[in-house]
């Protein structure tokens, strides 16, 4: 719908400016001639303006339209997920609550397919799905996963002491935490460790 449309917009403009700034951030980091850093450092400012603003427009349009207000608070109420993981979720994934756990992390491209084929057993793997969406949220499960979310970090940690690689197991929490979503906005229901512990 238009309103969707309008904040997939938006969010999707808020990550393109977020690249330009770590890019010039990267350019910073160099030793640069007085000139190139102060005009480095002007343009700096500018985009922080700007994304500031567009942040402010982002937050508005959630707040002003009652079903994204509603997710919002349902998403926010997850440890590690702030405004920034929650409109992405709203924007891009406006499928989450609607349809099954299989077809919600199939959409985000978390979902593990087999490479089997007769005796053969391949590697699972991960294909598809919604790359922008998959990219603005893996930053927020780093931090969900390795500090403030108990049900994940208790997860990760126990795919990592079976000795699955780090990425593996980020990813793994990503799927179990779009599971868990699609409960919660399903149900309108807030976190609840102990209840989500066992999705």
């Amino acid at each position: 719908d238009a309103q969707g449309e309008e904040l997939d917009r938006l969010v999707s403009g808020r990550m393109a400016l977020k690249a330009l700034e770590a890019r010039l951030g990267n350019y910073a980091e160099h030793d640069q001639p007085a000139e190139l850093r102060k005009a480095h450092q002007a343009i700096g400012k500018t985009l922080a303006n700007q994304l500031a603003r567009l942040e402010a427009a982002i937050a508005a349009k959630i707040e002003q339209t009652a079903r994204f207000a509603e997710r919002a608070a349902i998403i926010e109420s997850v440890p590690g997920l702030g405004h920034a993981s929650a409109a992405g979720l709203i924007a891009f994934l406006p499928e989450l609550g609607l349809v099954t756990d299989k077809a919600a992390t199939a959409l985000v491209g978390v979902a593990p397919y087999d490479d089997d084929s007769g005796k053969h057993r391949g590697r699972r793997f991960i294909k598809g799905g919604r790359r922008k969406l998959r990219n603005l949220l893996f930053l927020p499960i780093v931090g969900a996963a390795t500090r403030c979310n108990p049900v994940l970090k208790h997860y990760y940690k126990r795919l990592i002491a079976k000795g699955k690689p780090a990425k593996v197991a980020l990813i793994a929490c990503m799927r179990k935490l779009i599971v868990i979503l699609n409960v919660m906005i399903a149900r309108g229901q807030k976190w609840d460790p102990l209840r989500h512990a066992q999705a």
